[in-house]
């Protein structure tokens, strides 16, 4: 098991740079996440904010710069050490990603039984799928099929999904879009729930504002493919800077 490391950020990156040919979305990109916080980071679209948790997790590679998480770089870690990883590092896909084939009880068993190592082999995953349903409200949708499920519905499966396997860190990826302002605020009362019940420590990609002033601890805005400000929120928003200002207009 990955271990943290004394005095260290959960996760620190830093000159992170990743290209797409011509177009040069992070250069040079620095960050720092605390144990126990929920960091905010926005930034406008394409400008990079998904691929930055991507490479933190090995679905991208980055050109150059460092990623660690809990004192380990991720460059320098095999491919079983990567998986081991990712166990404990969360990611909730934008979309909510549940795989249409299989039922809500399918979905969360599926996580348990492809990292056997953390829990082993379980006979009964029955308690597990339970309390990662019950977590977010949604118990009584075991044997659904997504299709039958709201879409604030599938956001809270997905998070269960993710909370089965009781990650430190969560990655959220836009977790409020595309939802009615009521369901939004209740997945963003969710996350606050989650950080305090599990005692996570989260990065939250988000174009929305309610939902960054009412969950975040600290926000980096990420502009120009570089950490261009942070602070609290009550900071940034007050900015006179125009282009952080254009943020919270």
């Amino acid at each position: 098991m990955l271990q943290p490391k004394s005095e260290c950020p959960v996760i620190k990156i830093k000159n992170l740079k990743k290209s797409f040919g011509d177009n040069h979305v992070l250069s040079g990109f620095d960050l720092e996440l605390f144990e126990g916080e929920n960091l905010v980071v926005m930034g406008k679209s394409g400008s990079g904010k998904s691929v930055m948790i991507k490479c933190i997790v090995g679905l991208e590679e980055p050109d150059a710069g460092t990623i660690t998480v809990f004192g380990n770089d991720t460059n320098c870690l095999s491919e079983e050490k990567l998986d081991e990883l990712r166990t404990e590092v969360g990611f909730l896909f934008q979309g909510s990603a549940l795989y249409d084939s299989m039922t809500v009880r399918q979905n969360l068993e599926f996580p348990l039984r492809r990292h056997v190592k953390k829990f082993g082999k379980i006979k009964n995953t029955t308690r597990l799928v339970k309390e990662a349903l019950e977590s977010v409200g949604l118990s009584e949708t075991m044997n659904l099929m997504p299709e039958a499920l709201s879409g604030g519905m599938k956001r809270r499966v997905a998070l269960a999904r993710t909370l089965i396997l009781r990650p430190k860190i969560i990655l959220y990826d836009e977790p409020t879009t595309g939802l009615d302002p009521i369901t939004a605020r209740e997945i963003t009362a969710l996350m606050l729930s989650v950080q305090k019940k599990y005692n996570t420590s989260a990065i939250i990609i988000t174009h929305d504002i309610e939902c960054a002033r009412m969950v975040s601890d600290r926000m980096v805005l990420l502009i120009d493919g570089i950490n261009y400000a942070e602070g609290t929120f009550e900071k940034l928003a007050s900015s006179t800077d125009m282009a952080v200002a254009a943020f919270f207009k």
